[in-house]
């Protein structure tokens, strides 16, 4: 077969066992024995960016409530972390989730008794997932009561302004009684954050600022202060609601419950009761609970969930369907392909829960700036206040209300939010659109990327090769050699073996003994007590094959078509010719990469006529013959001038996907690969690559942007404060208006198409 066809077999199914050791006819070779690996293991998985729970402890999960950016997950996780019999805790701020390693010594309710009270004494509001413990009450909230204080201090305010027009004395009070109002609740959040351990909050800065101002007599002041932060924080929570919206839509589309059929009969059951091979029934305009393998006639299904693809596909019995796939035309009977917790849709969500640790540089800089921020910033109001009194005799009351101005002014809340709101705005809304991106670095290594290297087979091509021509060189019947070839090329899941397969006659089935994949070269085993070996051309020696035979190859090569030799005992008694047709989009692929300012290079393991046939359609610079570590070093060499991505599908592309700065991987590829890859293309159109690039490249635009506006704003009022042109509220109301042109900013991304 082919060189890329035995780099590794395109199949996570199998484990390697190596030896050495020499063919007669070929040159020396490394030969790789398959076997079965052990299953997975089918526990419900809490999330692929957990580290596993240590021997000695148990896990529980909740929901937290309140969160409005990621400052707020780190610090749900600092109040938790200071429990004594918590061992790892982590909260996962795009999906919600807080996970704890606690003790086994302790029992679960205690344990979540415990979490509980310090999450509530820090200020936020734990429910169970499905995970926790059944004992834990559920905790809910109405609409009236979550904006009833922002209600209540905005009518306080109108009343308090009007009284203050008919009697300034009774509006004087009115506006301490709204300040009182508002200000308890921040005063109480501010006082759990400092016992938890986070005593620089925004909270602080608030109280510290309102009480201020009531001591300088600001009453009105003071009252706006707070109003316009209460607006603030609405807006933070809009937007952190807006930018999950795209993963909660993903976690609504698989149904609580499934139709399993037993006995003939259908039984409602839960989906964490489904297990492997069971079989359920899904109406027309029910969404799948798990992946499926469709058992009877044909059915069109709505897999934009996970694709994009808005138009239904049409699947036959056999194929697999993902979770959350939407049955369109009749009642479907499907065979469980996953286990609760491991579908399609749940791996999608563990890698976004993964993305989280992956965040960009730019965020992880802004992160530690903002804790070395806020005390410089309270330092220095502190100096504007006690300086220039002390100093040269200028007025307290002055200076003490410029100093609590550039107090709120320092607020970091813009800055803070800016990257990740527009980094989590994008990742939902290419993960709407059927392209998973795990999380800010690779989103910040994507805008970047200057060189892509893609794979031929299954990558730019469809796949799916066909057997185009079948020579027989010795006195065998063209049925016979295609039911050998077949037969030791049987358990590949390999396209050009599936196409050996596919065209050997179903009515001669035959039957290998002690099969061996050779690795890069071919396959071989033992039919009907013969030696058969299906080999690619170049690792033939020459003197084993006439002229007649190497022109042949030479010919069917040229006309772009890939090229296996039979051995039967050592003699060559036939060849092969299969060709693989260009995925219909990757002409267009390439020509908008091209209009990015992309290079792009195929790094393929195939022959080199049959490269050069494909290259010269698309129009791109070419390797072929390329083993494994040879992608790597090609990768490795592209990656020391210009940024490279990788794009690949199988087991054999992942190495160099590794080596890339980034690599992506495509739909229809094998678990390795996707679980490699920083993207993944999961719709399987390769003109998502320029796509997501686009995507990548308007998410730094917004960032640096976001970054521009919360800096501007904040030097050009620090100056205006100096010189006393600010006051108390217009302060505020440039940290609010701050947050809430970056979050505008970044939420456009939500709306872009890929």
């Amino acid at each position: 077969m082919s060189t890329q066809q035995h780099q590794h077999s395109k199949s996570c199914g199998t484990s390697c066992h190596t030896s050495v050791s020499r063919a007669p006819t070929f040159n020396k070779i490394s030969r790789i024995q398959l076997t079965d690996a052990p299953a997975p293991d089918s526990s419900l998985i809490e999330s692929a960016s957990v580290e596993p729970a240590a021997l000695n402890s148990q896990r529980l999960s909740w929901k937290v409530a309140g969160m409005d950016c990621p400052s707020c997950a780190r610090k749900v996780e600092k109040a938790v972390s200071g429990l004594a019999d918590v061992h790892h805790v982590k909260v996962l701020f795009a999906t919600e989730k807080l996970v704890v390693d606690a003790a086994l010594t302790q029992t679960a309710l205690r344990i979540s008794s415990q979490v509980t009270q310090a999450v509530e004494a820090a200020g936020f509001t734990l429910t169970p997932s499905v995970s926790s413990s059944s004992d834990v009450p559920q905790v809910a909230s109405s609409g009236l009561k979550t904006h009833f204080p922002l209600l209540l201090l905005a009518f306080l305010m109108l009343l308090s302004a009007g009284l203050a027009q008919v009697n300034p004395p009774w509006g004087n009070l009115a506006f301490i009684v709204t300040t009182l109002v508002g200000l308890w609740p921040v005063l109480r959040q501010a006082i759990r954050l400092t016992r938890s351990g986070s005593p620089f909050a925004i909270e602080t800065l608030m109280s510290i600022a309102a009480i201020g101002a009531l001591f300088i007599g600001a009453t009105a002041e003071a009252a706006m202060v707070l109003l316009l932060f209460a607006v603030g924080e609405k807006l933070e929570a809009f937007a952190a609601s807006r930018a999950r919206s795209g993963i909660k839509a993903l976690m609504a589309l698989v149904p609580e419950n499934a139709q399993r059929r037993i006995d003939g009969k259908l039984h409602t059951v839960s989906v964490a009761d489904l297990r492997l091979d069971d079989v359920i029934e899904v109406a027309a305009g029910a969404r799948l609970p798990v992946d499926a393998v469709l058992l009877n006639t044909a059915a069109s299904f709505d897999e934009s969930a996970l694709t994009g693809e808005s138009v239904p596909v049409e699947r036959q019995p056999g194929e697999k369907i993902p979770a959350g796939s939407l049955c369109v035309d009749r009642v479907a009977q499907l065979g469980v392909a996953s286990v609760p917790g491991q579908s399609a849709i749940d791996r999608v969500l563990q890698l976004i829960e993964e993305a989280e640790e992956r965040r960009a540089p730019i965020e992880r800089f802004l992160d530690t700036f903002s804790r070395y921020y806020t005390p410089a910033i309270m330092l220095l109001a502190l100096l504007v206040i006690v300086v220039p009194p002390l100093a040269m005799g200028l007025a307290w009351e002055t200076w003490i209300y410029r100093g609590l101005t550039l107090l709120l002014i320092g607020c970091p809340c813009a800055l803070v939010i800016s990257t990740p709101a527009a980094i989590t705005s994008a990742l939902a809304a290419a993960t709407r659109q059927g392209a998973l991106i795990k999380g800010g670095a690779a989103l910040e290594q994507l805008a970047l990327v200057e060189t892509i290297a893609l794979d031929k087979t299954g990558t730019l091509t469809e796949g799916k090769p066909e057997v185009t021509d079948c020579v027989t060189l010795a006195d065998i019947s063209a049925d016979k050699l295609l039911a050998l070839a077949a037969a030791v090329e049987a358990g590949s899941h390999h396209p050009l073996a599936k196409a050996i397969i596919a065209a050997a006659p179903q009515d001669n089935v035959l039957s290998a003994e002690r099969r061996r994949a050779l690795a890069g070269i071919g396959v071989e085993g033992w039919v009907e007590a013969q030696h058969i070996q299906v080999v690619a051309p170049k690792y033939i020696a020459v003197e084993t094959m006439t002229s007649a035979v190497v022109a042949q190859i030479a010919a069917l090569e040229s006309a772009g078509k890939t090229v296996v030799v039979i051995l039967l005992e050592q003699r060559v008694v036939g060849l092969l010719a299969m060709q693989d047709k260009l995925r219909d989009d990757a002409v267009q692929a390439l020509a908008d990469l091209k209009s990015l300012g992309i290079n792009t290079v195929m790094l393929t393991g195939d022959n080199l006529l049959a490269a050069q046939s494909i290259a010269a359609k698309l129009g791109i610079e070419f390797k072929a013959g390329l083993l494994p570590e040879d992608k790597v070093q090609a990768v490795t060499a592209l990656a020391q001038h210009r940024v490279t991505a990788m794009v690949g599908d199988g087991i054999n592309d992942a190495p160099a996907m590794k080596a890339a700065r980034i690599g992506i991987a495509m739909g229809s590829g094998t678990d390795v690969a996707l679980e490699t890859a920083d993207a993944a293309l999961t719709h399987n159109r390769l003109t998502g690559l320029s796509d997501m690039i686009r995507l990548a490249r308007a998410t730094r635009a917004t960032i640096r942007q976001n970054i521009t506006i919360a800096l501007g704003l904040k030097g050009i009022f620090l100056i205006t404060t100096l010189l006393g042109l600010t006051g108390l509220w217009l302060a505020v109301l440039a940290d609010s208006g701050a947050t809430a042109l970056v979050t505008a900013n970044a939420l456009r991304l939500l709306r872009k198409k890929l």
